[in-house]
């Protein structure tokens, strides 16, 4: 990368700097290198001795002092003034203003994209950041972790119904322990494994309060137990969730919301699959 001095002012004062240091110790080696040569101890004791050894009362040298007074002088410029002072600059907060501009471009350079954009870009995300735990194909890594080839399995469905969900923070708040029990939550269980096909059981009235008739997440207030729709990615991203070979971590802010949408269009194609 070729640098423009004329600029970068972090550039200039380093070299700058570094001249002056080089020039400032030659030249100080010099004028000891030569005085240890060449002169001979005067002045006036000091009334201290140590073992006989004493101390001349010779002032400071006028070379180091002058460079202690500036090193103090340009240590306060530095903190307190300079454009890197403190509370004046952070190397963070560069950064996150840097990727806060990326990502509004980004948005703008893809506010309305199509479903091929969307599969690649999801796709992209997905083998990067999903992939390791629910596999490359969506498969969940034989069953070790979520998969993607249908929303929910029976024994999922039934871990929620015993346990309760809280984790996801949806509009119509945390789901409680025991919504149903026995043959109900087996019943309900099965139908929504099942792709929420055939009869509907008596007993996913408890459950449809929230996740409306249709089990659809009644419009975005609830999880949708269907498929992976973009509010459900979204959620989960956001909060993680808990699974079985451990806790997913959250991604907020890691991704923006074209890129969410992406996510979850790239795994609803793999439930589709």
């Amino acid at each position: 990368m070729k640098i423009n001095l004329s600029t970068d002012v972090v550039n200039q004062l380093s070299l700058v700097g570094a001249a002056a240091i080089i020039l400032l110790t030659v030249g100080v080696a010099a004028k000891y290198i030569k005085q240890i040569k060449n002169d001979t101890a005067t002045g006036e004791l000091s009334e201290e001795n140590w073992d006989g050894i004493g101390e001349y009362k010779n002032p400071l040298p006028t070379g180091w002092a002058i460079s202690y007074m500036g090193t103090m002088i340009f240590a306060i410029w530095y903190w307190f003034f300079s454009p890197y002072a403190v509370n004046a600059y952070s190397q963070i907060g560069e950064y996150n203003q840097e990727v806060k501009q990326y990502n509004a471009t980004f948005e703008k350079k893809w506010a309305n994209p199509d479903k091929e954009t969307l599969m690649g870009m999801g796709e992209g995300i997905y083998l990067v950041n999903c992939a390791p735990c629910h596999g490359i194909a969506g498969d969940g890594i034989d069953g070790k972790a979520q998969g993607f080839d249908k929303r929910m399995t029976e024994a999922q469905v039934l871990h929620v119904i015993k346990n309760g969900q809280n984790q996801l923070h949806y509009a119509m708040g945390p789901m409680p322990a025991g919504m149903a029990s026995g043959d109900d939550a087996k019943a309900i269980a099965k139908w929504i494994a099942g792709g929420m096909k055939g009869e509907k059981p008596a007993a996913f009235a408890a459950c449809a309060s929230c996740h409306g008739e249709d089990g659809r997440g009644n419009g975005g207030m609830a999880p949708n137990l269907a498929v992976y729709d973009v509010t459900t990615v979204k959620h989960v991203l956001e909060n993680g969730k808990k699974g079985s070979i451990g806790t997913m971590p959250s991604f907020k802010g890691r991704f923006t919301d074209v890129q969410e949408k992406a996510v979850a269009t790239y795994i609803q194609s793999l439930q589709e699959k």
